[in-house]
């Protein structure tokens, strides 16, 4: 019922944005340390994650687009009685069909865009498949977030911009003076155009 589907899609949703936190909190900082062998300079380190992160979300939504239409078609196919719309249905079959997202293939264009990336090191300082399973756990996040009624997103940063306190957090080494970001280390997790969990700069 379209009841049991709103109390179904709220708790995903308290899931989904804990396990954004439990991402940012302990597999981001594993994933600094992976990279930390490779890469001495620690912004280049927090510069590949937050573009991993940022990648992954992007490339999780195209995918998550190409599977909701194919839904969409298969299920108009086939059409139930009831009062849920054929959108509110295929976000519902997605959520609970989650082998329908090859999440390999995401993984391999993440780390292909990241190659291509003119702030980050090129392939061959660094290999990022050494982040792969932070990337992995970044695109399946993302691509669950997108069955919410409305999608969870993150804000896509840019350096220089003026330091926003109500989306992010300041790194501990930040100048707390500075008006600028100089960089972004984990991006803010948004609902529309709301901020539901800060994410975090640093500011010089």
């Amino acid at each position: 019922s379209p009841c049991q589907i709103r109390q179904a899609c709220a708790s995903r949703r308290a899931c989904l944005i804990a396990r954004f936190n439990f991402i940012y909190a302990k597999e981001r900082l594993d994933a600094e340390a992976l990279l930390r062998p490779y890469v001495c300079n620690m912004e280049v380190v927090q510069r590949i994650i937050y573009v991993a992160a940022v990648e992954s979300f992007r490339v999780a939504k195209m995918a998550f687009w190409k599977v909701k239409v194919s839904v969409k078609e298969t299920l108009a196919l086939h059409p139930c009685k009831g009062v849920v719309s054929l959108e509110v249905a295929a976000l519902d079959y997605i959520a609970c069909h989650k082998d329908l997202y090859d999440v390999c293939s995401s993984i391999h264009e993440v780390i292909c865009s990241m190659n291509m990336h003119p702030k980050l090191p090129c392939p061959a300082e660094v290999d990022f498949i050494v982040i792969s399973s932070l990337i992995r756990d970044l695109c399946r996040l993302a691509f669950s977030m997108q069955t919410l009624i409305p999608p969870l997103d993150v804000a896509v940063g840019v350096d220089g911009e003026l330091f926003n306190k109500t989306m992010y957090y300041r790194s501990f080494d930040s100048d707390f003076t500075a008006a600028f970001v100089a960089y972004h280390v984990w991006p803010a997790l948004m609902e529309n155009d709301a901020v539901i969990v800060k994410g975090e700069v640093v500011t010089k």
